[in-house]
């Protein structure tokens, strides 16, 4: 398949953890179509469900040349510590699919939940997000803000999500904050994403797609 011309949107491909995910995804699409052209499978999944559909779901494989960015969209938690070596060798290959430039892979992460990432489009506040307890705590203040929102509602999902300014630069605080902890620094590099997996801080790194985004008008 030919290179696109450079004037085109670029092609971004997103592999959501949980249907919460999927309905932010869609928000984005919708937010940024005149920009940007941002697929998602429509089942869940991320690095080996990524893996394989560009080894072997023709859609992607034959797309990879054209694929911009890579997008993984997902919750950080202390069960997924080991797994970071695997990943990584997924996102070098994922990587590699088109030369020159390579494909760019973004890890959109969020401490404990994705409800973290949503309250953060309404205020700035870094609790705890690991237990399961912390975690009710934070769709309980969640649902103050937004009763009808549960998982994968569209409908709430979108009514939060208009908020995103807010949450940008709430969530860029959430990040700068951690230098004091040992971050090694906020652009966006494997060795810092090393970091924010493994310590498992309050967080969130989505942030920087919606940066991509705007940019982009």
């Amino acid at each position: 398949m030919p290179r696109r011309l450079k004037s085109e949107k670029p092609y971004i491909v997103v592999f959501c953890e949980g249907e919460s995910e999927q309905a932010y995804t869609d928000f984005l699409r919708k937010e940024f179509q005149d920009v940007a052209a941002i697929k998602r499978p429509g089942s869940t999944g991320l690095f080996e469900e990524a893996d394989s559909k560009f080894k072997k779901d023709k859609r992607y494989r034959d797309y990879a040349e054209v694929t911009d960015e890579i997008w993984f969209f997902f919750d950080v938690e202390t069960k997924d510590i080991a797994e970071w070596e695997n990943r990584m060798k997924i996102v070098k290959r994922l990587r590699s699919l088109r030369k020159k430039p390579n494909i760019k892979v973004r890890l959109l992460m969020t401490t404990g939940c994705i409800e973290y990432w949503l309250m953060l489009h309404y205020e700035m506040f870094v609790p705890s997000v690991q237990t399961v307890e912390e975690k009710r705590r934070i769709m309980a203040k969640l649902l103050t803000k937004v009763p009808d929102y549960e998982k994968g509602n569209l409908n709430a999902t979108f009514k939060i999500a208009q908020n995103y300014p807010t949450a940008v630069r709430n969530a860029k605080k959430t990040v700068s904050n951690l230098l004091q902890d040992g971050l090694p620094g906020l652009e966006d590099t494997d060795e810092r994403n090393r970091w924010l997996c493994q310590k498992c801080l309050t967080f969130s790194t989505v942030y920087e797609a919606i940066d991509f985004l705007t940019a982009l008008k």
